[in-house]
């Protein structure tokens, strides 16, 4: 048992000797990836080995290549979907963090005002505002009044705060449809490496029930020995 452990085969591809656990039957190669290994390797021995982490290698560009197939050439998002893939990292992360770093002052100011200005506290001011206006220039200074109806001056700063408040809430809208694709394009890299990791498992399941069906046959022909064996005693 101690011997079987300490056993090593050769991967094909990368040409390292490996224990047998970290190796993998060639027969057992879906022939999509065995076509793309063949390319590579032509002397490709059915009988041989491949170790895991030159199979997943070659996983990575069957993946890379069903996208092309489905999607056409590869943009810089789905390439990114293939190299997480490959590295197997996470696309997955705080958008926020992410569009807040890039974030200028200018931006973070035009930000609040934006906000402030959608507030009730910014109706509740405004209305303070020229309600204080209007009576002091309708009864406290009735005699000399700096802005006598019909408020010419009031309309006139109402004006230019309506002039410079529209580009600011233009400019926190556009940064808000910044933010919602980023959020987009996150999700399809998301929903798309999904798709493709749900294949290749397909291709892993397929892998393991052909693993377990050997060791069964295997099992079974040492039952069917044990079996002849009593059967010859027996006579």
């Amino acid at each position: 048992m101690r011997a079987s452990k300490n056993q090593t085969g050769t991967c094909q591809v990368c040409q390292q000797q490996k224990p047998l656990s970290k190796l993998l039957p060639a027969s057992t190669v879906r022939h999509n990836i065995l076509n793309l290994i063949q390319q590579d390797f032509p002397q490709w021995n059915p009988e041989g080995a491949i170790c895991y982490s030159c199979l997943n290698r070659y996983r990575t560009a069957y993946v890379g290549k069903l996208m092309e197939d489905d999607l056409g050439e590869l943009d810089a998002i789905e390439q990114e979907v293939v190299d997480s893939f490959q590295q197997n990292s996470l696309l997955s992360e705080n958008l926020n963090e992410e569009y807040e770093k890039t974030l200028t002052s200018g931006d973070r100011i035009a930000d609040k005002v934006a906000a402030f200005g959608g507030s009730w506290s910014f109706i509740l001011w405004a209305t303070g505002v020229l309600g204080a206006w209007i009576i002091l220039n309708s009864v406290i200074l009735l005699s000399r009044p700096f802005d006598p109806y019909p408020y010419i001056l009031l309309n006139l700063v109402l004006s230019m705060l309506a002039a410079l408040q529209a580009p600011v809430i233009m400019m926190s809208q556009n940064r808000q449809e910044a933010r919602d694709r980023m959020r987009a394009e996150n999700d399809y890299q998301i929903n798309l490496k999904a798709e493709m990791e749900i294949r290749v498992l397909n291709e892993k399941v397929d892998q393991l029930l052909h693993h377990q069906l050997q060791r069964f046959m295997k099992v079974q022909e040492i039952q069917m020995e044990m079996l002849e064996e009593l059967h010859d005693r027996s006579e």
